[in-house]
């Protein structure tokens, strides 16, 4: 596995995002991936990257399949990221495909309802991808496709060969599930892997305050520098590396500490989980 970063850990530096290329090769890592932008953004990201030699490997961009005012103009919204995607030269396009229904989001009878809409919209941006050389990939993220069951039956829904799963290993702790047991359920359908790091606090007790959210279940997440929070992260690695991943494995630190300082400590840590 080979050791990555996320654009979006740099965020609190308000730094020009053609600069973080360089800051990412000084740390250390091999790679970097990008969230949303725009043609024009990624042409100058894209001349970065040759300049440096270091690639970019993938791109993430949010979507809504249930909401959008248009199913069909999302569909094509998406498609015009993947040429973005292809301009940067990634490999690897993670969209989301909703935060849920105006009902409460954990609703499984509102998951059963959506899936083959949101199956019929991961099928036709992948098909869109695959002519581009594009893998696209759908992560446990925005709670309502949260879960590792949930991840599996869109796949499954999906049912072509050029869609996965994004495993983010600590975005399982948004639907309270167990990281590493979660990843384990999900690791055969892997097509990139996000390590991220929480505190985590019992919903019993009260509020901490500024930095941390609620799960869906009502326990407290706070950002962490991988290897600091209470995320098995080194098992979790462990249980996607069994089913045959060795593809690279981003940080996406979102945590209160300097950017710069987490993601040193960070990468040194996962550095050694991984070995």
């Amino acid at each position: 596995m080979k050791l990555a970063v996320s654009s979006y850990s740099f965020s609190q530096l308000g730094r020009d995002p053609v600069e973080l290329i360089a800051l990412a090769q000084e740390l250390g890592f091999a790679a970097i991936e990008y969230i949303d932008t725009d043609i024009e953004t990624a042409k100058k990201l894209r001349a970065e990257s040759d300049r440096l030699n270091f690639p970019i490997i993938a791109y993430c961009v949010g979507a809504d399949f249930l909401q959008a005012q248009s199913f069909d103009a999302e569909v094509e919204r998406l498609k015009e990221h993947v040429d973005i995607a292809e301009i940067l030269g990634a490999t690897i396009m993670r969209h989301d495909v909703s935060r849920g229904f105006p009902a409460p989001m954990s609703a499984c009878n509102g998951f059963a309802q959506a899936l083959p809409i949101l199956a019929r919209g991961c099928r036709a941006v992948t098909e869109y991808a695959a002519t581009k050389g594009i893998v696209t990939t759908v992560e446990n993220h925005g709670f309502f496709c949260q879960d590792s069951a949930r991840v599996v039956s869109l796949i499954g829904a999906v049912n072509h060969e050029n869609f996965g799963a994004l495993i983010d290993i600590g975005n399982f702790c948004c639907a309270d599930e167990d990281p590493a047991k979660a990843a384990g359920n999900v690791a055969a359908m892997a097509k990139h892997v996000h390590a991220k790091d929480f505190h985590i606090k019992s919903g019993c007790e009260s509020h901490p305050g500024e930095g941390w959210f609620q799960s869906r279940g009502g326990n407290y997440l706070r950002g962490a520098i991988i290897g600091h929070g209470n995320v098995p992260i080194a098992q979790a690695l462990g249980n996607i590396k069994r089913a045959g991943y060795d593809g690279y494995v981003s940080i996406e630190f979102e945590g209160l500490e300097d950017p710069m300082t987490a993601l040193r400590i960070g990468r040194d840590n996962l550095e050694r989980f991984v070995k």
